[in-house]
């Protein structure tokens, strides 16, 4: 009779532990449903919160704000303790911190959040001559970190030139992944082996490719703002660019008005600036370090400007990573898939979460 009511034992609290998971997987699900559309709402540019400067090290004022958790304690999820972990969003080449509009819309009071302007980038100040370079921003992202997240946990997650940040700030001070930072988000970025030129010139072999770009970028930055001019005036043609190479699917008109204005917004000698460092990205041996904390590596299968094949190899280069694929989405992956980023961002999130309660 013992050993029978040691099994029934043993039975009731393994149901009891089934229902208590599913109990928090319903719970989880239902956070990302009742936040579905809430992007589509608001306006694109208005999520807005008071901005804090921060200024680098070479002098440059950093533009950055910040959501605070403000909910009610009945919104919390259960793996996220809300008050006390910081997610840090970084944006990509030639966007600004608008660029996460649906992250921003969906984790606001659920999560304190920390957006910036990179530097020469949005609302920020413009960098010196010669410190447009992935490592300056790593160093940046360094610098806000320890101004506006001086404690907790923190989970970066970066889109593009973003990720490139994250991975500098890994190389230069890889102490604070598994300590201070218990998660990572790379979206639509890559470590190395960038063909740029694809962009400028996409028919052109490799082997020359790569030096023509470079050329024209620079002799083009010469006369920067009659390219910013010419720009302008050909809007229309712009907003056909911008939708292939930013879009894989057809998306709404008002997503790829938004991402020109924001491209068009960054001036063509800021583009040529930071042009050059793309093809010289080398950080694959940085981010086997980032097998140490939970990792999410996030694309789409139509991406034209990193594509899929670098996310794979993130995710062979990283133990422990997870991968999601969008089938048919663009380098604007966080605007397309919102829905499919953010549930993706959600199991991050938690599993941060629990590192973060475990250490």
């Amino acid at each position: 009779m013992k050993t029978t009511g040691k099994v029934l034992g043993a039975a009731a609290g393994a149901v009891g532990v089934a229902a208590a998971g599913a109990a928090l997987r319903v719970a989880q699900r239902r956070a990302v449903i009742n936040r579905r559309g809430a992007g589509d709402h608001a306006p694109f540019g208005s999520l807005r919160s008071k901005p804090i400067h921060v200024v680098t090290d070479d002098g440059v004022d950093l533009h950055v704000e910040v959501d605070e958790y403000s909910g009610p304690p009945g919104r919390r999820r259960s793996k996220v303790k809300a008050p006390e972990l910081t997610v840090v969003f970084v944006h990509g080449y030639s966007l600004n911190l608008d660029s996460w509009h649906f992250q921003r819309a969906g984790y606001r009071d659920v999560v304190r959040t920390v957006y910036y302007d990179q530097r020469s980038h949005g609302r920020s100040g413009r960098s010196p001559r010669g410190h447009a370079t992935i490592e300056q921003l790593g160093r940046d992202l360094h610098l806000v970190l320890e101004t506006v997240v001086q404690q907790g946990p923190i989970v970066l997650v970066g889109h593009s030139m973003g990720g490139m940040t994250i991975m500098a700030l890994a190389e230069e001070h890889p102490e604070l992944f598994g300590d201070r930072i218990v998660g990572v988000g790379l979206i639509s970025t890559t470590a190395g082996g960038l063909e740029p030129h694809r962009i400028v010139a996409p028919r052109v072999p490799s082997t020359v490719g790569g030096a023509l770009a470079e050329r024209l970028i620079t002799v083009l930055a010469r006369g920067h703002r009659g390219v910013d001019g010419v720009r302008r005036l050909g809007h229309s043609v712009a907003m056909v660019a911008t939708d292939e190479l930013a879009f894989g699917d057809d998306v709404p008109a008002s997503y790829v008005e938004f991402v020109d204005e924001m491209l068009s917004a960054t001036p063509f000698e800021v583009v040529a600036e930071f042009f050059s460092n793309f093809a010289r990205l080398d950080k694959f041996q940085t981010v086997k370090a980032l097998g140490v904390i939970p990792t999410s590596i996030i694309c789409g299968t139509a991406d034209r400007i990193t594509s899929v094949g670098h996310s794979r190899k993130l995710h062979a280069y990283i133990p422990g990573s997870s991968l999601l694929e969008c089938a048919g989405a663009g380098h604007l992956v966080i605007m397309e898939r919102h829905h499919e980023v953010n549930d993706e961002l959600d199991q991050l999130l938690a599993l941060a979460g629990d590192l973060a309660d475990r250490r």
